[in-house]
């Protein structure tokens, strides 16, 4: 008998493998809460030309739009790919507290399909000088924080 767990990541597989039959990468999630399926979704960068257009954004946000709420706490997501940096911090953001993953950056390096070289420019942190961040707050301006609490 397979656990609820395995149930849920052969969903995400089979949504990657449909993908892959349509012409997109082999990338699908299924967002739970309660063990209840509140999205699932498949990586359409193919069709919508955004790079963002991960499965894993993709269910965050259908589970958002269902729930009437940014934070999805208590929700678990099951990937059929090794979340990308990207994906991974949605899921902190909005209070996912566990994912699961069938398929290694390991697996997909061969592929063109690993996050690993991102991962770890990251792990640089954002004072490294690789990371591209710089701080530029045009002269006079401030209060645009303060603006937002106020406005709550």
């Amino acid at each position: 008998m397979m656990s609820r767990q395995e149930i849920f990541m052969r969903r995400a597989v089979a949504l990657a493998r449909a993908n892959v039959a349509a012409g997109g990468r082999p990338f699908g999630a299924v967002l739970v809460k309660n063990g209840e399926v509140l999205a699932e979704a498949a990586n359409s960068i193919h069709t919508s030309h955004d790079p963002t257009d991960h499965a894993e954004m993709r269910a965050i946000r259908q589970a958002s739009a269902v729930l009437g709420s940014a934070r999805l706490d208590g929700c678990e997501i099951y990937a059929s790919g090794h979340p990308c940096p990207m994906c991974l911090a949605a899921m902190y953001l909005c209070g996912i507290e566990q994912a699961w993953f069938a398929y290694s950056n390991d697996e997909g390096q061969p592929f063109g399909l690993s996050t690993g070289a991102v991962y770890a420019r990251l792990a640089e942190g954002p004072a490294a000088p690789a990371s591209g961040l710089r701080q530029l707050k045009p002269a006079g301006e401030q209060g645009l924080y303060a603006a937002w609490k106020a406005g709550q």
